[in-house]
């Protein structure tokens, strides 16, 4: 269950500075970014103006802003990267514009961190894994929070307050919006307590630590070598004699699933995914962003059914 207690530690981690600038005028404000519109008007006489990085962040803050808001996503498509993603001067335009900002932090996205350097009055900042440390347990080394729904669940909490710093008249909305987006998680971590109530310490393998809050709790155990995760991670390859144990996984039937982060591939990788699909191992493919068309409660309950389907295709070891 999200935990609330913490909210001083939230509050900090949360740069409720004032801003100023005009608001997003509504969809296209930015090219090539996605965008959420609005009809009804903030404290200002119009939308609050709100950037994420990505349509994970951008979604929920949507979601809970609802007519009050206009959300623009730099990163929105599965063919865009976050490591090497490069604004454009529109995106640089709309983030000098926003009232709110949101960032997930933790080195995932540092070009928005830059971008926010030159602007000045600086808008209010929700950096996500600041707020997730200050409220939950996570790996300093895993920036992917928005795979735990604890972590997400306090950066909403923490959106609401920026939201509601940029419009108080709206505060009754946003915190019935942010209440309804928390009880919809629920469903998705009663699936993910099922699955280890079956599958717990069920061995897995990951191509990176993308899904690892996710499956731990799942109650499974991630049994690729951290080595070649974090390989992975840095665009670089493990030795020859490192893939060999590698694939012995596969080949060995040590496993039961691996899961796949679709956005990040290399020769070793497809590698992996090779030896997995060739033993009958089942595939679990992630994207590192929500796919077109869908929400982030949607989205996440498909990949926990996903994941209980294909542990259930295969059992033991």
């Amino acid at each position: 269950m999200v935990r609330f207690a913490r909210l001083t530690a939230l509050l900090g981690a949360v740069s409720l500075l004032a801003a100023c600038g005009a608001g997003s005028g509504g969809p296209g404000a930015t090219a090539g970014a996605a965008s959420s519109s609005s009809t009804a008007s903030g404290s200002g006489g119009e939308p609050i103006a709100v950037v994420a990085s990505t349509n994970v962040w951008g979604d929920i803050a949507a979601q809970i802003g609802g007519s009050r808001v206009t959300v623009i996503s730099l990163i929105h498509d599965l063919s865009q990267d976050a490591h090497s993603f490069e604004p454009s001067g529109r995106d640089e335009l709309a983030v000098s514009r926003a009232k709110v900002v949101i960032v997930n932090g933790g080195g995932y996205d540092d070009f928005l961190d830059q971008m926010l350097h030159a602007v000045s009055p600086r808008p209010t900042v929700v950096n996500a894994v600041t707020v997730a440390s200050a409220a939950v347990k996570i790996d300093p080394d895993n920036e992917h929070i928005w795979f735990d729904l604890e972590a997400v669940g306090a950066v909403a909490q923490a959106i609401e307050r920026a939201l509601t710093q940029a419009d108080p008249a709206g505060r009754a909305d946003f915190e019935s919006a942010e209440a309804e987006f928390i009880s919809g998680l629920a469903p998705i971590r009663q699936a993910l307590d099922r699955i280890a109530q079956r599958d717990r310490q069920a061995p897995i393998t990951v191509t990176e630590p993308l899904p690892l809050y996710l499956t731990a709790a799942a109650g499974l155990k991630n049994v690729m070598p951290a080595s070649f995760s974090d390989a992975v991670e840095e665009g670089i390859d493990v030795a020859p004699s490192e893939m060999a144990g590698v694939l012995t996984l596969f080949t060995d039937h040590r496993v039961r699933l691996l899961v796949y982060n679709e956005q990040s591939t290399s020769a070793q990788t497809t590698q992996v995914l090779a030896a997995a699909k060739s033993n009958g191992i089942p595939v679990l493919s992630l994207t590192e962003i929500i796919p077109a068309g869908e929400h982030y409660q949607q989205w996440m309950a498909g990949i926990v059914e996903s994941l209980g389907t294909m542990l259930a295709q295969r059992a033991g070891p």
